[in-house]
């Protein structure tokens, strides 16, 4: 039997999660997708009930959705589901979870890849992130949950665009792309959002058939060759960040107080793969609880194959992706994001892990 694709759905108090989520399962797909709530607000218990399970909190609705509340553990919740999908007392195809809106993702996540039982049952697909635009500027100021929520995204949805200046949006896209670069952004309205951005992302996919997107790192997620560097967060002239002017540099370097960030490794060397394992080993034992994301496609000594890797917090994992092209140059690139990772040490001792 094939996994249950499971998306994660995140964002800050008041950012629309609740609004996407109902215009996904009223939006006539054929798809029966159960929903886990962290918290019962009364807006998702529609009029549509026909069978309520109180003791276990799984409600099911007239449009074959399903909806329980998380009462103790995450993997409690998703074992039940599994157990009663097995015996044929629910039917669905997927499962959302959307989470409250001061959670933090990471642990929600790890749930998928800690577990024997849960990962040989659901596949994590995704993290998707709504943000408000019109308050988000403040919570990310203020709210390291918020940060966090940003930093663990495989797709950004801004809500509310339309309370925003112009001005706004674009210096909180900008925020945005130096805090995640690899997650694409896109303005929605009121959750009208075309499913294929939702489901079926394989954000969280290591598959030798699904190579990472060859454009994560560039600018604006959609292939456009730009200069990177802004992306990497070592220049920038934008009015959404305070500045030191630097002329030695031409330009300026910008000072956010952001405390999720991202940078990119670039290689043309290939890696001496024990080097590489016994110092991402070391990194992740210490740093792991400050490393949100890391994904990279790597040329590996030893392989005539692309090697994709990503990992969360503490767990990581990688696979051998595609053949190298004859004519493609043999780069890695890796990118990470985190809660104030040592960026000089991560390059550095990178880059004694080349050949």
């Amino acid at each position: 039997m094939s996994l249950i694709p499971t998306t994660i759905l995140t964002g800050f108090l008041g950012s629309g999660k609740t609004t996407l989520l109902k215009r996904v399962l009223t939006e006539a797909h054929g798809q029966k997708i159960a929903v886990i709530e962290n918290e019962f607000g009364e807006e998702n218990i529609d009029n549509d009930i026909l069978v309520s399970d109180t003791e276990e909190q799984i409600i099911q609705m007239s449009n074959g959705c399903i909806c329980c509340t998380i009462r103790e553990d995450l993997r409690v919740t998703l074992q039940l589901l599994a157990a009663k999908r097995r015996k044929g007392l629910l039917s669905f195809d997927r499962i959302v979870i959307e989470t409250t809106g001061l959670a933090d993702p990471g642990p929600v996540a790890q749930t998928f890849f800690m577990d024997d039982e849960i990962a040989e049952t659901f596949l994590l697909d995704s993290i998707l992130t709504l943000v408000d635009a019109k308050h988000a500027a403040q919570q990310l100021n203020d709210r390291q949950e918020a940060r966090r929520q940003v930093g663990f995204a495989d797709q950004i949805f801004i809500s509310k665009a339309d309370l925003a200046s112009a001005d706004e949006l674009a210096a909180l896209q900008h925020r945005l792309k130096h805090m995640n670069p690899r997650a694409p952004q896109k303005v929605v309205h009121f959750g009208e959002v075309p499913l294929a951005e939702v489901f079926d992302l394989k954000g969280f996919n290591l598959n030798a058939k699904l190579d990472i997107d060859p454009d994560f790192l560039t600018d604006d997620g959609h292939g456009h060759d730009h200069d990177h560097d802004h992306v990497h967060g070592e220049h920038c002239d934008h009015p959404s960040h305070q500045h030191d002017h630097d002329h030695g540099h031409g330009g300026h370097h910008h000072h956010h107080d952001d405390d999720v960030k991202s940078f990119v490794f670039r290689a043309d060397k290939a890696f001496d793969p024990a080097k590489l394992e016994d110092f991402l080993g070391a990194i992740v034992n210490i740093y792991g609880p400050r490393m949100l994301r890391y994904k990279g496609v790597l040329h590996m000594r030893g392989t005539e194959r692309k090697v994709i890797f990503q990992g969360v917090h503490q767990l990581m994992g990688s696979d051998l992706g595609p053949l190298w092209r004859e004519d493609e140059a043999r780069t890695s690139k890796m990118v990470f994001i985190g809660i104030d990772l040592p960026k000089d040490i991560l390059l550095q001792g990178l880059e004694q892990c080349l050949v």
